[in-house]
């Protein structure tokens, strides 16, 4: 049973972006095999192998099934690895994916399916981090989502792996948010023996790449950024920020409700 890491960087800006995730890897895990599929040309020593991308409908999608491990661990990009994995991949004894919620659920962007009628409280899996193994269901599942991805013809493939997963039999299991840290600023909520944060995955680490946005590698400068852009979202839906006081469930329950009515026309609009 061989376990493994693979990334996917196309560009350069994204291959920089991979090599410093591998190094955050390496120093935890020394001896975890790790391979890079990318169009750059790479002298890092960071990787055991160095593949190029192949053909498919994204970069990510058709190097899934390229891995050569058994128990693959899909890392976007914009990762670092804060502690060490631990069992992560004993997960895979008896499930054949793992990855966790997204966050911003209550948006329509997270909402977003393509041919199934997706309830609420079954949201859009995060595919930036995804853990499985090497098996028929899986494999098929993989090709399955390729085969959808390229009919949804959304550029997220978030929305294909929404109705796949809804539609599919395959067991599949929800991991905790500190295997997919999307928000540095959840641990101001958590208590000192609530979660173990392991795996960070914010976009902040590539929005140099993006604009004109400082490039950041830091999670306290992470988490600075976050607490700003915090607080400017609420002024920006016209609502008052409960860290400031206001009443905290009617403040997120407006926020969604004008969040709907941008999405109808005017006249079917609810007002708050």
């Amino acid at each position: 049973m061989t376990d493994g890491v693979i990334y996917v960087a196309e560009g350069a800006g994204y291959l920089d972006l991979a090599e410093r995730s591998a190094r955050s890897l390496r120093a935890l895990h020394p001896g975890l095999a790790v391979d890079l599929f990318t169009d750059q040309a790479t002298g890092s020593d960071l990787f055991d192998r160095v593949r190029p991308i192949p053909p498919g409908p994204t970069p990510k999608l058709a190097s899934l099934t390229e891995t050569r491990f058994d128990r693959t661990l899909y890392l976007d990009c914009d990762t670092l690895i804060l502690a060490p994995l631990g069992d992560l991949y004993d997960v895979l004894k008896r499930f054949e994916l793992a990855l966790a919620h997204d966050v911003r659920r209550a948006s329509a962007l997270i909402r977003e399916s393509h041919r199934e009628h997706v309830p609420y409280a079954f949201p859009q899996m995060n595919a930036g981090v995804m853990l499985y193994r090497r098996s028929e269901p899986m494999w098929t599942f993989l090709q399955d989502w390729q085969r959808l991805y390229r009919q949804a013809g959304r550029t997220r493939d978030q929305v294909s792996l929404h109705d796949l997963l809804w539609a599919s039999d395959l067991r599949f299991y929800v991991l905790p948010p500190e295997f997919n840290l999307r928000r540095v600023t959840m641990l101001d909520a958590w208590e000192p023996l609530d979660a173990r944060p392991t795996i960070l995955h914010s976009h902040r680490l590539l929005q140099h790449l993006r604009g004109d946005a400082p490039q950041l590698a830091a999670v306290e400068e992470i988490r600075v950024a976050e607490r700003m852009a915090r607080a400017q979202e609420w002024v920006a839906a016209g609502l008052a920020d409960p860290a400031m006081g206001a009443e905290a469930v009617p403040a997120f329950l407006r926020a969604e409700l004008r969040e709907a009515n941008a999405e109808v026309p005017r006249a079917a609009r609810v007002l708050p």
